[in-house]
């Protein structure tokens, strides 16, 4: 009987154990009797529910019941002492009424307890209360008996109930923890059936075992209180280990932790079980994803675009397929940590198993990735080689519409610097070409290599599409770049045809200024006859190198400027301002030539005239006596006034300019020199035509 069941009646104290002993070391059951009718259901009811308590070594030594019939009547009280004989008679040693003090004496004889032991079963005396203690110690009885044995009944009924609930919810959960236990130790169906069961008890075994152990520790403490003499302390309840209490919730604590440890590795088991099928799940969604959609994302994924802007979608479409996939190894990641940590605390049972999904996993994961990585470098490699073949169109579309272009140097530095930026730009070019060899190569390179496009099979990619493509850009941009060097050959030869007629302008424009300088020298400085005949001769000598040097400058002029033409008409040049060199190379010859002839026939007449002269010198003093050549004075004289009008006449040249040689007074120079000659001249035809005396005198 539960004590919830009759908690009502429990609480109306009909009955109790104070927890007291009689000199036997029986139980004392006190059954206190109030002024109001007693039931005697209830109070059946009750005896039962107590006398239930103790354990049968107990009930063996005997009760002894003490009827308090002080408030009560006799009636009842006979009623009540009659009714132990049908509820308890062997276990009732001693009855011990209470009695009121002179109300029952004369009633007395009409009912004696003692003379019915042998049909009650056991003794009943009267007695009052101040004399009870001659069958029961002091200590073991209650205040209201006179003792010192403290009881508080609501205390006892609420450490009764929660023994009760104790007892009630660990013996349910020890069978319900050894039945799992119990299965656990069954086939592995049985496992499995029992692993899809709740495998939860009814009842928290933390809870119970923490309820245990304070009731546990309330009863040890209680016991101790009460073998000092219990006098003041806390209420010295009947559940004690006579009572079966504390034994009692030691073994269920015993058997309940021994329970619970299995349970918790049954638990323990089961949740890595549980945990291994789970990760076991996940690791064959990871696998079946890989090798399924995401093989098949990348199965389509083949090409490389025909441009920057084709290659770049691709790359986006990649990082599209590369999000997808991240968070797949994100979940590859999490299994991993959870495998080794299995591993790390596994059984040995479990560790192939482990590392079978563990090695699987990874294998699956570091094929897809390193597939991954394939597709971003060739796409990346892809777009390099782009980007190289569009610098590279761009250049050769720059130096083709340099090429193209009309050229119109204006000298032969900018004619220098313009083949200069050519020659950068074709050596650009040939680095561009050099470099999208170099790409296209490496790209290549990747197309050849088989990659793995299922679990287990390798499959290669078929890329004659890409290759094809790969090498016709490369020979496009061969051939642009070989046509470019074609035409800058072509440009590089016009240019230096252009240079080479740039110079020659310049050193006919360079030649007609020399002439004029030795045109100019041979007016201003070429002036001197020469004093004698000797010296005119070596003037004579000079001038004619003068003209060889005049002639030699004429004739290189001549041939550069018919150079010149050569070039134009190979250059297609009929815009040159150089076509008045010619004229002015022409005209400056002329005028050099009017003059060196001008200079040498005075030359030649001053050479006559010096040699008639020095002649006429040199005989007259020896020719004195003899008849003079008159002739010769008067050609001397003939030479000399003919030299003398040659200075004062300019060099008329071919447009009808005229210049003199040298200033006035070097005219006046030479002709004073001519005149003094000339005098000289006069004196000594004079001395030879006079008489003989005149000479001598």
């Amino acid at each position: 009987m539960e004590a919830t069941k009759i908690l009502p009646v429990l609480k109306k104290k009909l009955a109790f154990l104070s927890g007291g002993k009689d000199r036997r070391s029986g139980l004392i059951l006190t059954i206190p009797l109030c002024t109001e009718q007693t039931s005697m259901e209830e109070l059946s009811a009750t005896l039962d529910y107590l006398l239930g308590i103790p354990s049968e070594k107990c009930k063996a030594r005997g009760f002894t019941v003490i009827v308090d019939g002080r408030k009560s009547q006799w009636n009842i009280v006979k009623t009540v002492v009659l009714m132990l004989q049908n509820v308890i008679p062997a276990e009732v040693s001693l009855v011990c009424v209470v009695k009121p003090d002179e109300f029952w004496d004369k009633k007395v004889t009409h009912f004696c307890f003692w003379k019915e032991k042998d049909r009650l079963g056991f003794e009943v005396i009267l007695v009052s209360a101040n004399k009870l203690t001659r069958y029961i110690e002091p200590c073991q009885l209650t205040d209201e008996f006179g003792g010192s044995l403290v009881y508080d009944h609501l205390d006892w009924l609420n450490k009764r109930l929660v023994f009760e609930k104790f007892t009630k919810e660990s013996t349910s959960l020890l069978d319900e923890l050894t039945g799992i236990n119990e299965n656990e130790k069954g086939s592995q169906a049985e496992k499995d059936r029992s692993s899809e069961s709740n495998i939860l008890p009814s009842f928290d075994p933390e809870t119970v075992l923490q309820t245990g152990h304070e009731l546990l520790s309330e009863l040890q403490q209680r016991r101790f209180n009460g073998s000092e003499g219990g006098g003041g302390g806390t209420a010295w309840s009947p559940m004690d280990d006579e009572l079966l209490a504390q034994p009692q919730v030691m073994k269920l604590l015993d058997s309940l932790r021994e329970q619970y440890t299995k349970y918790q590795e049954v638990c323990r088991q089961r949740s890595k079980r549980s945990q291994l099928e789970e990760i076991q799940t996940k690791v064959m969604q990871v696998v079946n994803w890989l090798e399924g959609p995401g093989t098949e994302q990348l199965r389509t994924q083949w090409g490389i675009g025909d441009s920057i802007r084709a290659s770049q979608a691709l790359q986006q479409k990649h990082e599209e397929i590369e999000s997808q996939h991240s968070e797949w190894f994100a979940v590859y990641v999490e299994l991993n940590q959870q495998i080794a940590a299995l591993l790390s605390a596994g059984d040995e049972e479990d560790l192939m198993e482990l590392k079978g999904l563990q090695q699987q996993l990874s294998d699956v994961c570091y094929r897809q990735a390193s597939q991954l990585e394939f597709r971003q470098n060739v796409l990346q490699s892809a777009h390099e080689f782009h980007m190289t073949a569009q610098d590279m169109s761009q250049q050769l579309d720059g130096l083709l519409g340099m090429l193209c272009a009309d050229v119109a140097p204006a000298d032969g530095a900018a004619i220098q610097q313009t083949l200069k930026h050519l020659e950068e730009k074709l050596k650009s070019v040939e680095g561009a070409l050099q470099s999208l060899r170099e790409k296209g190569q490496v790209l290549l390179d990747q197309m050849s290599t088989q990659t793995s496009f299922s679990y287990g099979k390798d499959v290669s990619i078929e890329n004659k599409e890409n290759i094809d493509h790969i090498h016709s850009v490369m020979e496009d941009m061969q051939l642009r770049k070989q046509r470019c060097e074609d035409m800058v050959e072509v440009r590089r030869l016009k240019m230096l045809q252009m240079v080479q007629l740039f110079k020659c302008e310049e050193d006919a424009s360079q030649a007609v200024e020399w002439l004029g300088e030795l045109l100019d020298a041979l007016l201003k400085t070429h002036i001197r006859l020469g004093d004698d005949s000797q010296e005119t001769k070596v003037l004579l000598e000079k001038h004619k190198k003068f003209v060889d040097v005049a002639q030699s400058t004429y004739d290189y002029g001549r041939q550069l400027l018919q150079a010149t033409v050569v070039l134009c008409q190979s250059l297609r040049c009929t815009t040159r301002s150089s076509g008045d060199t010619l004229p002015r190379l022409n005209r400056v010859w002329k005028q050099f030539t009017v003059t060196s002839d001008e200079r040498q026939h005075r030359l030649e007449m001053a050479s006559a005239f010096h040699t008639a002269a020095e002649k006429i010198l040199r005989e007259s003093p020896e020719l004195a006596e003899q008849m003079v050549d008159v002739e010769a004075y008067e050609e001397v004289e003939t030479v000399g006034k003919g030299l003398l009008d040659r200075l004062t006449v300019p060099v008329i040249f071919p447009d009808g300019s005229e210049q003199f040689f040298g200033s006035p007074g070097d005219m006046a120079s030479s002709a004073e020199i001519i005149r003094e000659r000339m005098k000289l001249k006069l004196i000594c035809k004079c001395c030879c035509l006079a008489p003989q005396s005149i000479r001598e005198s």
